[in-house]
């Protein structure tokens, strides 16, 4: 009897550590829960309190506008006095000369090389922050068409937007291979439709374009595409661009604008698999080429000294290969406003200024 009470009793002491642990780990649990709740509400609720301000912002829809889209569907716009109107458009390019021409305040995800074409053309641009540093474009060519190798690239008909990222890291590759654009036949194409059907239909040879494009090239054509990385592992950078006037005129609608994409930023950090599902849905790409741009790409709010010397060697390719009258680089630190991403998130400015 005595030996059954205590293994009755033994049993009884392992239920109970049991039901302990189980505890514990529900504690732990609900504790994490929380702090996912409790962070999520700390971003929303700092919002702001007085008027709303209306602006328009244009885009086109490419993996370095993911803080804005995470921004957007979090509300976190809205949680800091902004009310958003969205205007699309198939390129930066678009979006930028979208805006200078009155149809959005401001424009989000725009590369810096025709920001940079756009200052050469004595535009006054402000650039108030950097949403992504990103690897996206690549040469698609055709087998059939004789290209296997990069040098058989000379002579081809190879299309590209021009006055785009594209259109520049065409050029680059082109040279550190041992050629240039004269080597080759330009065709312009200026629709993500003709991205990808001008070169799937052999209109073209070969194409340099952006990803998502470059995989929906690489489906129509199968085993007859040959692909190449164009930027040779130097990273584009996705920036939010306005007019000097504008963002004069409204430094509190900035200041608030990158207090969201911050907000965007943390929350990309805490919940990852959340934020990869929302980009997904907003660009509409596949789950597997989201795994991959999130594990190469960097989306973080910066203005660093980095995105000055990309945009001093890209003028130097526009003014060498005769695509702007002007001989001289422009001084683009004029052209960077750095006051509000100072106020929102001063570890994330970098930019060096001569003091006078």
């Amino acid at each position: 009897m005595e030996n059954e009470m205590e293994r009755t009793s033994d049993k009884m002491e392992k239920i109970g550590m049991k039901s302990s642990k189980r505890f514990i780990l529900v504690i732990i649990v609900i504790a994490a829960i929380l702090a996912v709740v409790l962070g999520l509400m700390f971003y929303q609720n700092q919002g702001y309190t007085g008027k709303t301000e209306s602006i328009t912002i244009g885009y086109s829809p490419f993996e370095q506008t993911a803080l804005f889209w995470i921004a957007k569907d979090q509300h976190f716009f809205e949680a800091n006095g902004l009310n958003v109107t969205l205007r699309k458009y198939d390129s930066g390019v678009g979006s930028l000369d979208g805006m200078l021409n009155g149809e959005a305040d401001i424009a989000v995800g725009v590369t810096e090389f025709p920001t940079a074409w756009r200052i050469l053309q004595k535009e006054r641009i402000r650039i108030i922050g950097g949403i992504a540093k990103t690897e996206q474009i690549y040469l698609v060519g055709r087998k059939d068409r004789g290209i296997e190798y990069i040098s058989d690239l000379k002579g081809k008909r190879v299309g590209t937007t021009l006055r785009t990222i594209s259109h520049f890291y065409l050029g680059r590759f082109l040279e550190l291979h041992g050629m240039n654009m004269k080597d080759i036949t330009l065709v312009e194409l200026k629709t993500p439709a003709e991205w990808v059907d001008a070169v799937a239909n052999g209109d073209i040879d070969a194409v340099a374009t952006s990803q998502p494009y470059v995989n929906s090239a690489k489906e129509r054509l199968g085993d007859n595409a040959v692909i190449w990385p164009a930027q040779g592992g130097q990273l584009l950078f996705g920036l939010i661009v306005s007019t000097d006037e504008w963002v004069t005129k409204h430094p509190e609608p900035v200041t608030r604008l990158l207090k969201s994409l911050a907000q965007a930023e943390e929350y990309i950090i805490h919940n990852p698999a959340e934020a990869k599902v929302i980009v997904q849905k907003r660009l509409n790409m596949d789950s597997a080429y989201i795994e991959t741009i999130w594990s190469q790409d960097q989306f973080s709010l910066s203005l660093d000294q980095s995105l000055i010397l990309a945009m001093e060697d890209e003028a130097r390719w526009m003014i060498n290969n005769n695509l702007t009258d002007e001989t001289n680089i422009p001084d683009f630190l004029d052209y960077i406003g750095e006051d509000g991403l100072k106020e929102v998130k001063p570890e994330a400015v970098d930019i060096v200024r001569q003091k006078t």
